[in-house]
């Protein structure tokens, strides 16, 4: 499992050792607080490609169609929400059924403590029990802090698809990223199992108590 950095471990206990971290799945009701981490990218930068913050009702709809087979995990602090990762599918077809796309965001005060590396663990860990096999990144090619954490976690670079999207008055690059969680043998993979099946079961909660006490490391 991936590890946060000690020195961001460090930081998270000595700065905010007055604050109460904890991480668990989200739910429908969480929408508008989901949103609040996300809309500041949407509205202030190009790492994501909307031009409109959604609505509360679409959010929680998206959150309602992925938690049906992925995972969605959030940090709060406090109680309040200040980050999230998911897994989402990545393409359609069935072919592709055993590999989806991760996404974190955190909320801009609560980078570089570890939490998104934690996020991450939990969610691939996660992953490897539903029966899912690669996941796979898209990147801002120019934001270059992600990049750099993504490389951390232990993806690596596979492609740029050049000038895809235009926003804020420019082009932008994304760069795609590669994460294995398991070997890909010669063999039928199983169906990959859908997370509402297994996030009752000893194993998810005990990925779910490691996440936690790694915001204690």
């Amino acid at each position: 499992m991936i590890r946060p950095r000690k020195r961001g471990a460090l930081f998270l206990n000595t700065v905010s050792m007055n604050k109460e971290y904890t991480i668990r799945f989200i739910t429908a009701d969480d929408a508008a607080a989901a949103l609040e981490v996300y809309a500041p990218y949407v509205l202030s930068t190009a790492i994501s490609f909307e031009y409109e913050v959604p609505s509360v009702a679409d959010f929680r709809d998206k959150i309602e169609k992925i938690t049906a087979q992925y995972p969605w995990l959030v940090c709060c602090c406090n109680g309040e929400i200040i980050g999230y990762a998911y897994g989402s599918t990545h393409r359609d077809r069935k072919g592709y059924q055993w590999s989806p796309e991760s996404t974190v965001y955190m909320k801009e005060d609560h980078h570089r403590k570890g939490i998104a590396r934690v996020l991450y663990s939990a969610l691939f860990e996660m992953l490897r029990l539903q029966g899912y096999y690669s996941v796979y990144a898209g990147v801002l090619s120019t934001n270059m802090k992600s990049v750099a954490f993504h490389k951390a976690a232990g993806f690596e670079e596979i492609g740029l698809f050049r000038n895809i999207g235009y926003k804020l008055g420019e082009w932008h690059s994304n760069l795609w990223l590669q994460y294995f969680l398991r070997n890909h043998l010669l063999e039928e993979p199983d169906t990959p199992v859908s997370v509402c099946e297994l996030k009752h079961t000893e194993s998810f909660k005990k990925i779910m108590a490691e996440a936690n006490k790694g915001l204690l490391l």
